[in-house]
């Protein structure tokens, strides 16, 4: 994947995130740690109220003290929102750095045209000024409402205010700030060595609604203080995305805005890490696992939403057919609702199989609902219609479904349709 285009096992418990579920897992590399986005060395964020939203903050700035490697991925939407855009010609300008991120929530500044336009690059300049930074050192990121003109006063107000409000301890208020419809801010830090030095990955996201998973429909920003040439760091993170943000689904919705970015600074002082290194092992396995626990509180968090449904695809002929058919399953709103209902209509879920475009014999695929078997080859049906309900009315659940045709496996991750979803989309605007 280019930046215009660009696994892990576990139950997420609750709105678990980096301020209040720190752990270490001695079969892991790596531990979770405090502070968010701003855990990593030389980082510090901010996020305040500038008047877009009605009352909430809805303004944010991560900031790098010095300028940092960033990768980035955009979403496959025609329909470019402007900050877009604009961030696509700012990274082809500039020299594949990024000192400072600004986000607004409320207002996506999408299919707004010249003025939109106009409205992106000024908060581009301003931000610039603010920060005595290039233009080029700059990325900016809108959510929200789609086809309304931002508010460019309170905007330019905001920008000006933020500088003096970053702090290293301003991950959570960035994480709040750049919300929409989501119920909780999520955020995530994780803490490992290179060369006996501590090295940090933190990130924050926001997303709860338009989400289909063709990268990117949500918001997510990582920072990191490795040492990591930018080549290497967009292939990683592009990678991994493939394999987090682009496998979650809410309602099949594709939004106008959506990115994800990851900055390096290397302020660690660690060894550079190179491809094909236990190191660079390290290094991927710790972003995968941030990558993979922020994509799985977006499902949990879709608009609406109870529970979140890891949906697992094994025996699969190539690792393509698996994401193919666990995708079609997952962006099933038949699926979703019976899931909502607990009702465990399993055909629901083959007949989402056999849509799903991938060549492959129904008579050979068997299904659980977490442990429970609930579909054998043939046909043999050995569903115990309460055990599976009673499944149903858990908040996790994972749905297994092996072709048995090959040896390969995906995972993908969403939740359950209410009538909540409706009554929040049929308002979104007032």
């Amino acid at each position: 994947m280019s930046i215009e285009a660009t696994k892990l096992n576990g139950t997420l418990n609750g709105h678990t995130n980096g301020h209040t579920n720190s752990h270490k897992n001695g079969s892991q590399p790596f531990h979770e740690i405090a502070g968010g986005i701003t855990a990593p060395k030389g980082f510090t964020a901010a996020g305040l109220y500038c008047g877009i939203r009605k009352v909430k903050k809805d303004i944010a700035l991560i900031k790098s003290d010095v300028p940092a490697n960033v990768a980035a991925v955009f979403t496959l939407n025609k329909t470019l929102a402007a900050p877009v855009i604009v961030d696509k010609e700012l990274l082809q300008k500039g020299n594949g750095t990024c000192t400072a991120i600004v986000v607004n929530s409320g207002n996506a500044n999408a299919c707004t045209g010249e003025q939109g336009m106009k409205d992106a690059w000024t908060m581009v300049k301003e931000t610039a000024q603010a920060l005595n930074i290039p233009e080029t050192e700059v990325i900016i990121s809108s959510t929200g409402v789609i086809g309304q003109y931002l508010p460019m006063e309170n905007v330019v107000s905001g920008i000006r205010q933020l500088p003096s409000q970053v702090s290293s301890d301003g991950s959570n208020d960035a994480a709040q700030a750049i919300m929409t419809t989501d119920t909780y801010s999520k955020e995530l830090a994780v803490e490992f060595e290179i060369g006996g030095k501590p090295v940090r990955i933190g990130g924050i996201a926001k997303g709860s609604g338009m989400i289909a998973p063709n990268m990117a429909t949500m918001l997510a920003f990582l920072t990191t203080d490795a040492t990591i040439d930018r080549p290497l760091l967009q292939k990683t993170f592009a990678k991994l995305i493939d394999e987090s943000f682009n496998r979650i689904s809410v309602d099949g919705d594709m939004s106008t805005n959506d990115m994800a970015t990851l900055q390096a600074n290397g302020l660690a002082g660690a060894p550079k890490i190179e491809e094909g290194t236990k190191e660079f092992t390290v290094f991927s396995q710790a972003l995968e696992y941030v990558l993979v626990k922020l994509a799985k509180m977006i499902a949990r968090d879709g608009e609406g939403a109870t529970k979140l449904v890891e949906i697992v695809v094994r025996g699969a002929k190539t690792e393509q057919e698996a994401v193919q058919a666990a995708r079609s399953v997952a962006n099933s709103n038949l699926v979703k609702t019976a899931i909502h209902g607990a009702d465990a209509n399993w055909g629901r879920i083959l007949a989402a199989v056999g849509y799903s475009g991938i060549d492959f014999d129904p008579e050979k695929v068997t299904l659980f609902f977490n442990e429970l078997p609930i579909l054998e080859q043939n046909y043999g049906i050995v569903i115990d219609e309460a055990k599976a309900k009673e499944v149903f009315l858990k908040e996790n659940i994972t749905i297994t479904i092996n072709l048995n045709q090959g040896s390969e496996s995906a995972k993908f991750w969403t939740c359950d349709l209410s009538k909540e979803y409706v009554h929040i989309n049929a308002s979104y605007r007032s």
